[in-house]
């Protein structure tokens, strides 16, 4: 049996070598490594698999989720809603452009926003929603554009877990991070897109807001030397884009090749007392960027090592949520308000997921889980 490894990239990069290995060889050839044809070309050619009008292509997705608060004129002491079961970047760059993140719990089964919890906690000073599509299901969007129009909020998705994930709707069905005013993605390389270094994009179907975000990421500047407002730096650059679009055409069958071992694991764990398999929201469609176990009793943290001793790797995502993280705890949202957060981040356990996992490695992760509930 292969070694198991959480997700498999350098397995997936065999199987479209060629494809890649031509792309960077013509990216190096021509030289043209910033701003390139290449960044160019992956801007429209996802701009069309999501149906979105503008692809603006940055430097990672934490430079994305600044780019897209700078883009919109948020100002210090505005506040944005977001979750506190999330990767940190999502309240970072809030904290850095001197906004006030407010945490919203989330739901216990899809581990996203709950709605009812984010119109709590809108007052006068609410700005934005930064709903957070984790795991790699979409959040309520129906319910998060419908507190956002009530009280004339911006939508921000997080939908870097999320890319090629659908959400059915009033509108139809869209792609995720299309349905707010900006959507963002990172494209870290164990995302379900990933590049081989950092890369992120922001995503809008408003001509205004498009500009706006280029001319943030391209130090404020339109014209060359002429700086309108503050910005930043932040390119994709032409390698990691010329990888990008090896991949795109291969996105969807990542996607299937992540359910198929999703539904290898659902049908192993579900009879398994203690053990709650990922719930799936109906109005979207899920591309398991993580499969992600809740492990009741407290015995998580012994079925990890567990699984490990026998070379089935395991993470906790995440183990101490950002309220209660040094850089972003307070007395406005203290150990205890946020019951649900709190309690995942005490049961939660992702197991290995990869485009590349085979019938033998899924035999031995599902019967490695199954021998600790039946020792």
């Amino acid at each position: 049996m292969k070694p198991i490894q959480m997700v498999d990239l350098v397995g997936q990069y065999e199987k479209i070598k060629p494809e890649v290995d031509a792309a960077l060889a013509e990216v190096i050839q021509s030289a043209a490594f910033i701003n390139g044809p290449q960044v160019k070309a992956f801007e429209q050619e996802l701009a069309a698999y999501l149906k979105v009008k503008h692809v603006i292509g940055c430097g990672n997705g934490t430079d994305a989720l600044q780019v897209a608060m700078m883009a919109l004129g948020l100002k210090p002491g505005d506040e944005v809603i977001t979750a506190s079961f999330t990767f940190v970047a999502t309240v970072e760059v809030l904290a850095l452009l001197g906004l006030v993140p407010v945490f919203a719990d989330v739901l216990p089964g899809t581990f996203n926003l709950d709605p009812a919890d984010v119109a709590r906690k809108v007052t006068p000073r609410t700005k934005a929603i930064v709903p957070v599509h984790l795991f790699g299901q979409n959040a309520d969007m129906d319910a998060m554009l419908a507190i956002a129009r009530e009280y004339g909020l911006h939508v921000v998705e997080d939908a870097c877990q999320s890319i090629g994930s659908d959400h059915s709707g009033p509108n139809g069905r869209r792609k995720s991070g299309t349905m707010g005013d900006i959507g963002v993605t990172s494209f870290f390389p164990s995302k379900n897109l990933g590049c081989y270094g950092d890369g992120g994009a922001l995503f809008t179907n408003d001509d205004d807001l498009a500009m706006k975000i280029r001319r943030v990421c391209n130090h404020g500047s339109r014209q060359r030397y002429y700086h309108e407002v503050v910005g930043v730096n932040s390119r994709l650059d032409s390698l990691q884009a010329a990888v990008l679009r090896a991949k795109l055409p291969h996105l969807d069958e990542y996607a299937r090749a992540r359910n198929a071992a999703a539904a290898v694991y659902d049908e192993a764990f579900k009879d398994i007392r203690g053990l709650a398999i990922p719930a799936r929201w109906q109005q979207s469609t899920h591309v398991f960027h993580q499969y992600t176990l809740r492990v009741a009793g407290g015995k998580r943290d012994a079925l990890k090592k567990h699984l490990e001793g026998h070379g089935v790797p395991a993470m906790v995502y995440y183990p101490v949520p950002c309220h209660l993280q040094d850089a972003y705890k307070g007395p406005r949202c203290p150990e205890g308000s946020l019951p649900v957060t709190e309690q995942l981040s005490g049961e939660v356990l992702s197991l290995p997921m990869s485009t590349e996992l085979d019938d033998e490695q899924l035999g031995h992760i599902t019967a490695t889980v199954k021998s600790f509930f039946h020792n």
